[in-house]
């Protein structure tokens, strides 16, 4: 604003010098026109009376309407400016939101992906340990299973080998209380033999 002003004050400043100027030109020719009263301009002590008014109306023009307008401008000029900051600040704002918006977003996404990852994994791992745990309990069953299996299979020897020997002892007191001869010895081990049988 002040360059505003200084170009203001330089122009009034020419027009003075000019007037200042032309004011013995005038005079000049005011006064080879040989009339005292009848020129367009005289140059008595009112043509300098006139000029100093014009002078102080300028400065009081400056001061009163030219300062007040300058002022009002320079404020609007900063009001403009300060919305212009304001809105660019905003804008600057608005920008960096949407930026850590998209980054949280991102972020977001990645710690979701990893979630699932993560729980995809859990899952398989706990598939695998519930099949590992299957596994061994059928393991478990199957040896459970033969080991009992075994066990009726020896106890049912034994019972066997028992009541093979508790025959063979019946069947040699048999024997030994009568004589037999071959055909009955025969008749009884051939009894005895189906017994075991059954």
């Amino acid at each position: 604003m002040h360059q505003r002003e200084r170009e203001w004050i330089g122009t009034v400043a020419r027009i003075v010098v000019l007037l200042m100027l032309l004011a013995p030109g005038i005079a000049l020719a005011a006064s080879e026109g040989g009339h005292e009263g009848g020129g367009l301009i005289s140059l008595d002590k009112s043509l300098i009376i006139q000029f100093l008014n014009f002078v102080i109306l300028l400065l009081i023009l400056q001061r009163l309407l030219y300062k007040p307008f300058l002022a009002k401008m320079a404020e609007r000029t900063q009001a403009i400016q300060k919305s212009l900051d304001e809105a660019q600040a905003a804008r600057a704002e608005a920008a960096r939101q949407q930026e850590e918006n998209e980054t949280r977003l991102r972020a977001a996404h990645a710690e979701a992906a990893s979630i699932r990852a993560q729980a995809l994994k859990d899952a398989a791992e706990e598939q695998k340990r519930l099949v590992d745990t299957a596994r061994a309990e059928s393991q478990r069953l199957v040896e459970t299973a033969k080991a009992q299996m075994d066990a009726d299979v020896r106890r049912a020897r034994e019972e066997l080998r028992r009541e093979v020997a508790d025959l063979a002892t019946a069947v040699a007191e048999k024997l030994v209380r009568r004589s037999l001869r071959d055909d009955d010895h025969r008749r009884i081990v051939a009894d005895a033999i189906a017994r075991v049988g059954n």
